[in-house]
């Protein structure tokens, strides 16, 4: 959201916990037996301790009757629309009795030692340089992203928050809260720019247009006439050079110092009234008949993001839309945001509704799982991959409602130390989920009506950005990219193989083996910068050219085997297979002929037969490890579980030895590959830790295949 949410949502009303007042009664609430009796039981129970005592014993109390009230509301039979209203109205006036979220793991010496101290631009694995592809012929839906213009300074913001300030202050100050935390999130290509340089809007519209994104939405800040970062909108208006459409968000709520629109503590106001309601009309109306204006049906198409902020939203809406046809700009199209309440938006006078995740939803609390590095982290922290499946899988209601993705959302920038987190969003998630929406969801509606709304494209300082970044570079404008095209139907695995050695002669036997099987499409040889050459001499007279790709690097195989994955096409399908010829104890041990023999023509066969025909099935082992691990890094599996979110139950302690020789879907991948690692953790031991973090993944990669729907083909079995 622009200005910002809290750190607690209850039934999908984000709330600022702590920081909501409690009104006095009103005559309605007076009358209302559930008001009565809950008011009853928290306020007015007996108590004769000192102070302190009782205030904590009657804060327990409210949260207890919240608790047992949140149950028997979400059994009552209500529409979206009752239930948001009835929801928000009790939070407004009770938010004090919401339990606060559970807190993060402190570990023994873990709060310090965890705390990173590698660079915040680092590339991690999964980092997608730019690169030019073509779009669809015809695009199958409308893409309109959320836009932020807070990032220049003006006069309002140097009086209220310092001299220069911009929403970069607030990004840059991010530090992570918990192992695995992603801050701060830092801009790459574009930099930190600055919305007075007319060329940034120009970058940004290009930039948009060639990944997929149709249209901005730009929040638009009006208050009784004074504007605020009207400036670049304005800027872009007045350069008919940019053809990207755009359409306005009226975000009709107070300005507050909390950043949470709320009534305490406003910077400025909302006044709203009839005759503010045509002096706003009045004012954008040169947006409306811009030439790029984003039309629905050939209407200019408008949005609020809070309706229900106004008095009358119906009267509002009429009054809009007279005027436009007294005024030469014809018929206009209203759509609301669903931040807060999902009414029927012809209840309201309005033609359509916007859906804005994360709002409006409730995953589940991933909060007590994280081992914190700030031991004082007050914030909460949630599932984004059930946000994304949840919403994906909603059926449309019946008015108009434009779906709407979200790719990501992190608000520690502006709630330092108590910040909302949608954990374990990555670009293949968004990707699926933007797919799903626009192939699948909004596969029945008519195709002058398929808009989806992503939230954002800038919102930097609450971590939903399409913009490129240091960490992961494009790609999230890449899956953008590649969601509008068709999706293909599974055809046969995709076979790949990488091999990883420093040996020339287990190399060549290698080979040899694997030159029997067709299905190999493409051989990766990955070894040290020292062995190069020598493997580089005996590559140089293999056929067919092109085939075998040799790979230098010195990080720690694990490393470059993701990075080679990472970038494999046909993710959907692909299966990889993963040789660690150096981690055999000797050529003459017997070992190393049972791993060649495994890889003939018709064992690789079979084993790709396997996996194309049983799709449940993820791996397929050659050969083990003989280490096993150690009782030491056996403390290290939760935190690996904690980072990659691994939701399945692990399995006993008694393990058995790690794969070292496999074929793999890279499918069955997903955990590590959407975790985006950084080369640098997986290079390092952290002090005061016993292992390094990659070979803690090695040993529990059954699990990371368990967990991501698949099962494993045991050696001999």
């Amino acid at each position: 959201m622009h200005l910002g949410v809290g750190e607690v949502e209850i039934h999908g009303v984000t709330l600022a916990r702590g920081d909501l007042p409690v009104r006095r009664q009103t005559p309605r609430m007076a009358t209302n037996p559930l008001y009565r009796w809950s008011l009853h039981a928290c306020c007015c129970f007996p108590l004769d301790r000192g102070p302190s005592r009782v205030s904590t014993i009657k804060a327990r109390l409210r949260q207890a009757v919240f608790v047992a009230l949140r149950a028997g509301f979400r059994v009552l039979p209500l529409s979206d629309g009752q239930r948001d209203r009835l929801r928000a109205r009790f939070l407004r006036d009770h938010g004090d009795w919401v339990p606060p979220p559970p807190r993060g793991r402190i570990a023994a010496a873990a709060a310090t030692a965890r705390r990173p101290l590698q660079r915040a631009d680092e590339a991690a694995i999964g980092h997608v340089p730019h690169r030019v592809e073509a779009l669809p012929a015809q695009l199958p839906a409308t893409l309109v992203a959320f836009y932020l213009p807070q990032f220049h300074p003006f006069a309002e913001n140097d009086a209220w928050w310092g001299k220069g300030f911009t929403e970069w202050r607030n990004v840059t100050r991010a530090l992570p809260q918990f192992e695995g935390h992603l801050q701060p999130r830092l801009p790459a290509d574009l930099g930190f720019y600055d919305l007075r340089n007319p060329q940034i809007m120009r970058d940004q519209a290009q930039l948009a247009s060639e990944y997929g994104i149709g249209a901005f939405c730009f929040y638009y800040y009006w208050f009784s006439g004074t504007t605020l970062m009207e400036d670049p909108l304005r800027q872009w208006l007045a350069d008919d050079s940019i053809d990207l459409p755009f359409c306005l968000c009226w975000a009709n709520e107070n300005w507050a110092r909390r950043w949470d629109g709320r009534d305490e503590d406003i910077l400025i106001g909302q006044q709203h009234s009839a005759e503010d309601d045509l002096a706003f009309i009045a004012h954008v109306a040169d947006y409306l008949r811009d030439r790029r204006a984003l039309k629905v049906d050939g209407k200019p198409m408008l949005l609020v993001y809070r309706p229900h902020l106004l008095p009358d939203a119906r009267a509002t809406a009429q009054r809009w839309r007279q005027w436009c046809l007294d005024n030469g700009i014809g018929e206009i199209h209203l759509a609301y945001v669903q931040g807060f309440e999902r009414p029927d938006p012809r209840d309201i006078g309005f033609d359509a509704a916007v859906e804005f995740p994360p709002n409006m939803s409730n995953p589940r609390s991933l909060t007590a799982d994280q081992y914190l590095i700030n031991p004082d982290f007050e914030g909460d922290v949630r599932d984004w991959r059930e946000l994304a499946a949840e919403i994906a899988a909603r059926p449309l209601p019946p008015y108009t409602l434009y779906p709407g993705v979200n790719p990501g959302w992190d608000n520690e920038a502006r709630r330092s130390g108590k910040g909302r987190v949608y954990l374990h969003a990555s670009p293949r998630g968004y990707g699926d989920w933007l797919s799903a929406t626009i192939h699948r969801r909004l596969a029945p509606v008519p195709a002058n009506q398929r808009l989806v709304f992503i939230n954002a494209w800038n919102e930097w300082a609450e971590g939903a950005v399409l913009e490129p970044d240091a960490r992961l570079g494009h790609a999230y404008l890449d899956a953008t990219r590649r969601a509008l095209r068709e999706p293909q139907a599974p055809v046969a695995t995709e076979a790949y193989a990488v091999i990883e050695t420093t040996n020339p002669a287990r190399l060549s036997s290698a080979l040899e083996q694997l030159g029997e099987s067709l299905s190999i499409r493409r051989i990766f040889v990955v070894t040290t910068r020292a062995a190069s050459p020598a493997l580089a001499s005996l590559l140089a007279g293999k056929q067919p050219q092109g085939r075998i790709e040799l790979v230098v690097s010195d990080a720690v195989p694990l490393v470059s085997f993701l990075q080679i994955v990472d970038r494999l096409p046909g993710q959907q399908r692909a299966s990889v297979l993963r040789l660690q010829l150096d981690k055999e104890i000797s050529a003459q041990d017997g070992a190393l002929q049972s791993t060649l023999t495994a890889l003939s023509g018709s064992a690789t066969e079979r084993a790709l037969a396997a996996l194309a025909s049983d799709t449940s099935l993820g791996m397929v082992w050659i050969g083990t490890s003989d280490a096993t691990q150690s009782p030491a890094e056996a403390i290290e599996w939760s935190r690996v579980r904690a980072r990659l979110g691994i939701t399945a139950t692990p399995p006993s302690r008694a393990r058995p030895p790690a794969p070292m020789h496999y074929w793999i879907r890279l499918q069955a991948l997903r955990p590590i590959l959407d975790a985006h690692l950084l080369p640098s953790e997986l290079q390092t031991v952290p002090a005061g830790f016993p292992a390094m973090f990659a070979q803690v993944l090695e040993v529990m990669l059954p699990e990371v295949v368990a967990d991501a729907g698949f099962t494993c083909l045991a050696p001999q079995s």
